[in-house]
């Protein structure tokens, strides 16, 4: 492609692709698809998006078209990769100039540099960091930071490669450089905390800017670029130097005012600082030992001490905890219970853990967890008086929960509590005396720092179980707080029946259940929302703990049905629709028939609930689990379900609907179990395996349950099933044994075996064109065991029930094999008896026997040859399948 008389062609289709109207932009999309590969057109592209004269969007999309090509065409084994020539003056107009004036142009630059650099940094671009480093030197501010916007996509890409001789060239790379990085950082950083006072918010952003991108490249070179990191001196002094520059970042909080966009750099930075940290600590964690001190007196004196107070913020509070959280869980610092095993470094680290963390430490973290971050907050209770439901969502984990600060400090408190428990249980329990007995609804203090004590007694249950003797606390404190019905006193009703959950499956009496079930009957009526669906939380933590014990629950059981039938109906969000609908499920599934007379009302609300979740596919997965229970539980009365049951079995199992992504498991499930509790086949039952062809032609990780809706079918209705289905199936069946895994044959040849046993005259009709796949197998001896086994399983079936189908098909299988029928018999009988061995089910074993014998009433010269065989290996099976009646001692065939 010549440039000169290419470009202007190629700018105008670049031009036409990003139009609004389809029929521009279609053929323009079309005729740039075909230029992909013309050699010169990434030479014209590049002419083009450094041309700043051009329409943005037109330079966009070049630089886009040229990344594209980069991951099709840059490789020298690609088809139609580039040459050689145009790759190597690309790469000299990639980093001619480092001007590119609009910000998100120039971060595709900078990432499809890096692109280039995986490939060829440093053996064929050996120039690139040379020049990159030379760029950021320059004055010219946007060359400086465009440069140094490049730098960090590059060294961010390099780092990222895993091959060993990767590995060493970026080795080498880090330690030729890593000085320059740091001193390029300070220069940054010490700039910006001169600019940040004078009032320049132009100035001060530009400086935090490059301050960001030079630590952001620091962090990639200190944490992948040395095998032994605590023996470089530069590493570990940028290291050591982190802490003094985060008191700075910090203190600079206050001065840089009310500058949103300032504050949120400043913010990024201060978090990145901690993320060189963890990131190292990760990765490197002897070579981390020397910081452990210092991380944990930073970390503790900002989050649990007045020193962070107006300048700390919760992202980085979150990062310091998860610092002393790493700290104290790391595997590499715990020695063995025999300390002579374990590593001197590892000894060392623990040293100097047990050093910082002494009673008084661990007794003031313990409590300012507890009475300050564990406090409900002024938001949280706002949240829970406008947005109920969106508060239970965020308490269970809703989307930003991860990122948020109560979740950390509950992990942290958990850990350590766990790592520290003989130190910090007496300081809980002492907490826990002081707050017996009722609280005064006035006074809300009171009421949310009980409640974040109870808290803490919850997450710690596992290690308190020697030292509460939770069955007294519960009769004597916890159950008369359930009884307090004032709305101030809601938060800790909602704790306190959230508290016996956490305690049920660790130590509560089988005895005090009935008095937890009046409980939860009282609660589930509660006039706050939210305490009803903590409630019904804690009421699926119940039936589902071992201890669960049936007839204790049946007389609350109508109740409770009803109440959360109800709850259902109430909440409007899909994420709590999804936890009552699982509730209910569990308690389907535990009580199982004797659900049977209060489901009424909830069978006549699915469909509705399921209609109006079409836009909520996970939600209806929820409501697929539980129509799985409820058929479980109406068994044989499901079929009043069908009118609502098949079409949702229809719908999810239909691989041509977009919801079959979600729903295809469970749905499945849902059929194979109404199938199983169906008295009798119906037309509308049996129509909808027209679904399962091209389940089948998918092998899914399915397949198996497909099988067992197979065999469900066969067993249910193998007659009208099998003129319906067979054929269609029979193929689907030919196709799969060509492609699947052994297992996966046992699996398709047992449904067949399963067919001819159900209908052994309709069975090998239907299913004739594998019995020759079988017989083969037989003959040329099979072999894998399991699969030898179920081919003579299928054939003693086909010659026991159906002598006349198996000589047709041993004449048929004779000219296949171009060989006389009494020849391949003897052969036949002669690898049966020979691979016997392979059965391993007496019944089967018993099967193959019988098949054998039937042979014998004729006088084929073949079989009697074969008579002393089949005889040793009847006696072995009569031996197998005899066993002794206790009643009279003698011996029988079991069936």
């Amino acid at each position: 492609m010549d440039l000169n008389s290419a470009s202007t062609v190629v700018l105008q289709v670049l031009t036409q692709a990003t139009s609004q109207d389809t029929a521009v932009l279609k053929p323009a999309e079309e005729q740039l698809k075909q230029w992909e590969t013309q050699p010169g057109f990434y030479s014209v592209l590049l002419n083009i998006f450094t041309n700043h004269t051009l329409d943005i969007n037109v330079r966009w999309l070049a630089v886009l078209y040229f990344k594209n090509g980069i991951d099709r065409y840059w490789r020298r084994v690609a088809p139609h990769a580039l040459s050689e020539e145009e790759k190597s003056t690309l790469r000299a107009g990639l980093i001619t100039n480092f001007n590119e004036p609009i910000n998100q142009i120039a971060t595709q630059i900078a990432v499809l540099i890096a692109k280039v650099a995986r490939l060829d940094c440093p053996r064929q671009w050996p120039e690139l960091i040379p020049t990159l480093i030379e760029s950021v030197k320059v004055q010219d501010d946007l060359r400086q930071h465009r440069a140094l916007l490049t730098f960090y996509h590059v060294t961010k890409t390099l780092a990222s490669k895993r091959l060993a001789a990767d590995r060493k060239l970026f080795y080498d790379l880090a330690s030729g450089i890593y000085n320059f990085a740091c001193s390029l950082w300070n220069h940054h950083t010490d700039t910006f905390l001169q600019q940040v006072s004078s009032g320049n918010e132009a100035a001060v952003l530009s400086s935090l800017e490059r301050t960001l991108l030079s630590l952001k490249v620091l962090r990639k070179l200190t944490v992948n670029g040395f095998v032994e990191p605590h023996k470089n001196m530069e590493v570990m002094g940028f290291l050591h130097g982190i802490f003094d520059r985060l008191k700075q970042f910090l203190e600079c909080s206050r001065s840089v005012g009310t500058n949103n966009v300032c504050r949120d750099r400043l913010e990024k930075t201060i978090i990145l600082f901690t993320k060189v940290l963890l990131d190292f600590l990760d990765q490197h964690p002897f070579s981390f030992t020397p910081l452990i001190q210092r991380s944990l007196e930073f970390s503790v004196s900002y989050v649990f001490t007045e020193v962070g107070e107006g300048i700390t913020f919760e992202r980085f509070i979150v990062q310091c905890m998860n610092l002393i959280k790493m700290i104290v869980k790391n595997y590499a610092y715990k020695p063995s219970k025999n300390f002579e095993d374990s590593s001197p470094e590892t000894l060392e680290a623990h040293k100097i853990k047990m050093a910082f963390f002494t009673y008084p430490t661990l007794t003031e973290i313990c409590r300012r967890l507890v009475s300050h971050y564990f406090l409900l907050t002024e938001e949280e209770l706002t949240m829970w008086e406008e947005d109920p439901e969106g508060f239970t969502v965020e308490e269970t984990g809703g989307d930003s929960w991860k990122y948020s600060l109560r979740p950390c400090t509950e992990v942290l408190f958990i850990d350590i509590f766990h790592e520290y428990n003989q130190t910090l249980t007496p300081v809980l329990l002492e907490m826990m005396q002081t707050l017996q007995g009722p609280t005064n609804v006035e006074d809300m203090n009171a009421l949310l720092i009980k409640d974040a004590v109870y808290n803490a007694v919850g997450l710690a249950a596992y290690e308190l179980f020697d030292s509460v003797d939770f069955d007294q606390w519960f009769k004597n404190q916890l159950l008369p707080e359930l009884q307090v019905i004032h709305n101030r006193y809601k938060p800790l009703r909602r704790r306190v029946i959230w508290l016996i959950g956490q305690w049920i499956s660790v130590k509560f009496k089988s005895d005090l259940r009935p008095m937890l079930y009046e409980a939860i009957c009282n609660l589930l009526q509660d006039q706050d929302l939210v305490v009803r669906i903590e409630t019904a939380t804690t009421l699926k933590l119940t039936v589902d703990d071992f201890e669960f014990r049936t007839d204790q629950f049946l007389p609350y059981l109508e109740t409770m049905f009803t109440l959360l039938f109800q709850l259902l109906q109430q909440v409007t969000e899909c994420d709590t629709k999804m936890h009552v609908l699982h509730v209910l499920s569990c308690v389907i599934e535990r009580v199982n028939m004797q659900i049977r007379p209060y489901v009424g009302c909830l069978v006549q609300y699915l469909p509705l609930l399921w209609k109006q979740s079409e836009e909520h596919n996970m939600l209806r997965c929820a409501i697929l689990t539980t129509l799985i229970h409820l058929v479980q539980g109406l068994g044989a009365d499901s079929k009043n379900l069908y009118p609502f049951l098949l079409p949702v079995i229809q719908l999810s199992t239909d691989v041509s609907q977009p919801p079959h992504v979600y729903l295809l498991e469970d749905g499945l499930e849902l059929w194979l179990v109404t199938l199983e509790n169906s008295p009798c086949i119906t037309p509308e039952l049996l129509r909808i395996f027209q679904n399962m062809s091209p389940l089948l032609e998918r092998s899914s990780e399915n397949l198996r349950t497909c099988f067992k809706i197979i065999n469900g079918y066969i067993f249910l209705s193998s007659t009208e099933f099998l003129q319906t289905y067979a054929v269609g199936l029979c193929q689907s069946f030919c196709e799969l044994l060509k492609e699947i895994t052994t297992e996966g044959q046992v699996q398709v040849l047992k449904v067949v075996e399963n067919a001819l046993k159900v209908n052994p005259v309709l069975g090998p009709q239907m299913f004739q064109p594998i019995l020759p796949y079988v017989f083969r197998g037989i003959i040329e001896g099979e072999r894998y065991p399991v699969v030898m086994s179920t081919y003579l399983g299928v054939m003693g079936r086909v010659l026991l029930q159906n002598a006349s189908f198996f000589s047709s098909l041993l004449n048929e299988m004779a000219h296949k094999f171009n060989q006389e029928m009494d020849q391949l018999l003897g052969n036949m009988i002669e690898m049966w008896v020979d691979r016997m061995d392979n059965i391993t089910q007496p019944e089967r074993r018993k099967l193959s026997a019988l098949a054998l014998l039937s042979l014998l009433p004729s006088d084929n010269s073949v079989i009697q040859d074969k008579f002393c065989g089949i005889i040793n290996i009847s006696v072995e099976g009569l031996h197998d399948v005899m066993t002794e009646d206790p009643e009279t001692g003698t011996y029988k065939d079991w069936p």
